[in-house]
Parts: structure tokens; sequence; C-alpha cells
């Protein structure tokens, strides 16, 4: 008869301090631990690949001694509860239980755990990236958010991609969104690639295998290179129109939206890093302003032209507010210039987005100003490549460039000149004779 029955557990004395094992008869491994404090605890213990493992099966009350003895299976034979049975014979066969259990956690780990720890790696990610993850997760990929990472397939894939592909990401979209689409779909192969290095199968590979999203190679959209920007024709009746409503703005946000799209023109910053901009990063003395964080993580110091200067002077600054675009909103800051973009984009006759004006500031500075290509890399505080530009070259304290800037604001600037010029001449109404 087995030492390890009921009767025995029930009787069984804690020892005085410690802990005191005691092994069944029948089963060599299956013991039961008992505590000082009287806590007693179920086990199983051998060896694997040479190793002594011990294995904590579940404390007596909440197991039987015939649960964790056998463990519970279906009427199909499928185990639903291990027992020391199962533990031991897997040792045998040379299979850790530790890792079968992290092997089963690993094949439920869901999108959303993976997002979190994607994100979670200190100093990896700009939190614009983790937004742009955090949007997908919890948009284009809603449906998949709390499912295991592993249950993604293939078609569901193919079938979700053409969906944004042709109508957007909620189905309504005309004509899709297939910049979205491809966006979308890149956080997800980045997602599922790093579930695959980061969890591990119960034999060692990888959770992964085969990213599902590769089978949208096929299938994937070619987009227009990205190159709109102010039509050169245009830009002083752009400038132009940005004065007049300037002088026209009726509240601190409108102020605020017009005088950053005026800044992104005489900067050729990106949108967030200027919409961001504070006035300790701010020297109007000296010239220049500081991004200490950009895009490609090389802080840098930019040259501030004398129209630049002047607007910023004229900035009213708030108090408990030390942004230098300041609104009402969450972030402190404007965020989106929409409504004046909506404006530059009907001037110009072309939809434009703020990125575009980072792109009018290369065209004016480089074809109608003569700024030497690479300097206009360095304005646009581009990745620098080669190792002359990396360690040789003034690549991060720029104000020696400001006759390069100057040259591109005198530009803007004179070409609103000559629109404004038109503007009144074609407002003047002729005398009857």
């Amino acid at each position: 008869m087995p030492k390890l029955t009921k009767t025995f557990i029930n009787k069984v004395q804690p020892p005085p301090e410690g802990y005191e094992t005691h092994w069944d008869d029948s089963l060599k491994g299956f013991g039961l631990r008992v505590t000082a404090a009287g806590k007693r605890v179920f086990i199983a213990q051998g060896r694997v690949r040479g190793k002594a493992v011990c294995i904590t099966i579940g404390p007596y009350g909440l197991y039987t001694e015939e649960l964790a003895r056998n463990g519970l299976t279906d009427s199909s034979g499928t185990i639903i509860t291990k027992g020391a049975r199962h533990i031991l014979q897997a040792m045998r066969d040379g299979i850790d239980p530790r890792d079968a259990k992290k092997a089963d956690e690993a094949a439920k780990v869901t999108l959303r755990q993976v997002a979190d720890a994607y994100m979670g790696r200190p100093g990896k990610l700009k939190d614009s990236s983790k937004s742009e993850i955090e949007r997908h997760v919890t948009t284009t990929f809603k449906a998949w958010e709390h499912k295991p990472i592993t249950s993604i397939t293939e078609d569901d894939c193919r079938k979700r991609y053409r969906e944004m592909l042709t109508k957007g990401l909620r189905g309504n979209r005309e004509g899709g969104s297939p910049g979205q689409a491809n966006q979308a779909f890149s956080v997800l192969r980045a997602l599922i690639n790093y579930a695959g290095r980061q969890y591990k199968k119960q034999d060692g590979m990888p959770l992964v295998l085969h990213n599902p999203v590769a089978v949208l190679k096929d299938d994937w959209a070619e987009l227009d290179p990205r190159d709109s920007s102010i039509p050169l024709p245009k830009v002083g009746a752009v400038w132009h129109m940005l004065t007049q409503a300037r002088a026209n703005a009726y509240n601190r946000d409108t102020w605020s939206s017009i005088d950053l799209v005026i800044f992104l023109m005489l900067t050729g910053a990106r949108k967030e890093e200027a919409a961001a901009l504070t006035w300790d990063r701010v020297n109007l003395d000296e010239g220049w302003w500081h991004i200490p964080d950009p895009k490609n993580r090389r802080p840098v110091w930019l040259p501030l032209s004398a129209q630049a200067i002047e607007l910023l002077k004229t900035r009213q600054r708030v108090e408990g507010n030390q942004h230098v675009f300041p609104s009402w909103g969450k972030s402190g800051h404007i965020k989106d210039p929409r409504d004046t973009m909506k404006k530059v984009s009907e001037t110009a006759g072309t939809h434009l987005s703020p990125h575009d004006l980072r792109r009018t500031f290369a065209d004016i500075g480089y074809a109608e100003c003569g700024v030497d290509l690479s300097k206009v890399k360095q304005l646009l505080n581009h990745k620098p490549h080669g190792v002359t530009e990396k360690h040789y070259l003034k690549t991060s304290k720029l104000q020696y460039l400001l006759p390069e800037v100057q040259r591109v604001a005198d530009w803007i600037e004179h070409q609103g000149t000559l629109a404004e010029a038109i503007s009144k001449a074609e407002n003047v109404v002729p005398l009857r004779a």
C-alpha cells in the first residue's frame, strides 16, 4: 500500500523547523513536502540530462493524493491536469517540465503582450514610434489584440491587408488606405519577428518559425514616392496668405497653428520636433534652436534666420507652459495644424501635409538659392552617412550654416512681397472715364 495516502497525509506531523519530504513507496520521485508551518505540498523529483529537477505539483487540499499522483484526463485521453506520473515520465524522456511550462506560457502570449514587451525596451523606440504601434494594435488589429500571436494565420493577414488596401481601416474609405495598410503590416511583421526571437517552444525552437505577414509579398502595394511640396511659383502666395492670416488670428491656438506652419517653412523642420519646441531650447540672441532627441537620435543645434527670430520674438509666452507653440490641448502644444494646412493647400492648388513644407524648404534651398545638397541634408538633419560626415564634419552644431538658411528665408519673403503686390494690383478698381 502506498505511503502517501489521505490517512497518512492527514496524520503526518510538521517538523520543528524547515521542511521534511515524505516519498511515496509505489511511484518513485513522487513526494509530499511538509513545512514547519504545517503546509503540505505535492512534488515530483527526477533527473533530466543528468541534472536533478524538482517540480511543485500543488498544495494538499487543492490537490488530492489521487489527482497529484495521476493527474486528470478527459474522455478522449487529453491531459487536463498533469500529475506526478506525467511529469516524471517527461523527465525520463529528457524533457524538463520547467521548459515545457515556459513553452506552454509562450504559446499563449498575445499580440497585446508582445506589443507591450516590444515597446517597453528601454531606449529602443521614440514616443512617436510607440504611438504608431499602439494605434495599429488597437485599431487595425483590434480583433487580434488579445489572441495568441501564434493564432494569426496567413489567411488572416491576406484578408485584413486586402480590406485595408481597398476599403480602409473601417471598410468605408473610397480608394482604400494603401499607405496605412503597408505601415500596419510592417508593424505586425516586426512584432511577430520579435516574438519569434523572444519566446521558445518546448524543444527550444522559436515560437514563430514562419512569419505569416510574409505571404503579403505578392500583394504588397507599391506606393508612389512622397515628393509633394508647394509648387515654387506658389510659395509667394502661400507666404502672403500666412502673414495675412497671422495678422487676423483670433485665438491662441489659431495663432500657434499659423506660426508653426511659418516656422516649418523657414526651417524645414519635422512637424513633431518643431511643435514640441520649448523656450529653453531657443536662443534668440545667438540665433539657434535645439533638438535634443531628433529622429536620427543625433542632437542638433540649428540656425535661425532673421525672419524666424522675428517670428519667435513676437510670440507671447504663456505662464506655466514652456512650449513655443502652446495649445489648450492635453499635450500643451499644437500637434497638427490641420486648419492652417488646409488653407495652404487651397492656396498652393494641391493637397499638402506639414511634411511637404520640409520638402519645400529643400526645393527652395537647392533649386532657387544654390545651397549645396550636402548642406541641405545637414539643415534637414538627415542621418549622416560615411566616415567623413559621421566623424569629421560638424553635423550637430550647425550655426555656421546661417547664411544658407538666411538665403532661403529671404527668397521666401521676397516671393511673398511679389505676391502681395500682385494681389493689390488685382484688387484695384479702375476709375471710369
